[in-house]
């Protein structure tokens, strides 16, 4: 392989773990590797307590960083009816509760359909999407209220894969398109059930031809590393 001149791989991303600091992981161990300073890029921003494929692309190959932005993702998560967040996932406490004896299983089949196709969402405010110049997360942990505007999204599938009606939680894989945030997703089912809902759980599973059942393990990566043929790298940077 030669990550100069530019290759693209995929990792699996871990937990709690934002995708900032995921890329500066990587980068760290191919620099170290490889004895150079490694350009790298991903393509597609992950939410820290979201898993799975995160795309990377190296040297020349960070040119198509914009490109593979574009293509389809799947995702699986799991939602928490009845109740809503700030950021609409785990990482704030819940900040009100709905009523939910109403919501069925298929309550919840039936109103999933409605997201399908092009559709009009609001960013979460929790996000990276900018104000005037600054990250709107960072206005929101300023204290400042921030008010985005709707934007369209594609989402070609979603189906309901699990549902527990004694907890009131939802499972669903969702196929989509650029720019879907699927925190907000899970806002704007919990308002079309009239009650609540927020993420407590989010994968991403594939990233175009990506699937996260090929992509390379985080905590193994320095073995999967030490596995390759370099030889064209360690030349390159003499």
């Amino acid at each position: 392989m030669d990550f100069r001149k530019g290759e693209i791989i995929a990792i699996d991303k871990p937990y709690r773990m934002s995708s900032f600091g995921a890329l500066a992981h990587i980068r760290y161990l191919l620099s170290k590797k490889l004895g150079f300073k490694v350009k790298i890029g991903h393509a597609g921003t992950l939410d820290p307590l979201a898993t799975g494929v995160l795309v990377l692309c190296t040297g020349k190959c960070t040119k198509q960083i914009e490109q593979l932005q574009t293509h389809t993702k799947e995702y699986t998560a799991t939602l928490q009816l009845g109740a809503t967040t700030a950021s609409y996932d785990k990482e704030h406490s819940v900040n009100h509760t709905y009523p939910t004896k109403h919501i069925t299983r298929q309550l919840v089949e039936e109103t999933l359909k409605q997201f399908v196709g092009e559709i009009q969402q609001v960013p979460p405010t929790y996000s990276a999407v900018k104000v005037n110049g600054d990250r709107s997360y960072a206005l929101r942990r300023a204290g400042e209220e921030v008010l985005l505007k709707p934007k369209t999204v594609r989402v070609d599938e979603i189906e309901l894969t699990d549902y527990n009606d004694e907890q009131k939680t939802a499972s669903i894989r969702v196929v989509c398109g650029k720019g879907t945030y699927i925190r907000s997703l899970a806002r704007d089912i919990g308002r079309a059930l009239d009650s609540g809902a927020f993420l407590t759980a989010l994968r991403r599973t594939k990233a175009g031809s990506f699937a996260v059942e090929n992509c390379i393990s985080f905590d193994h990566f320095q073995e999967w590393l030490d596995e390759q043929p370099l030889e064209d790298s360690l030349q390159s940077s003499k």
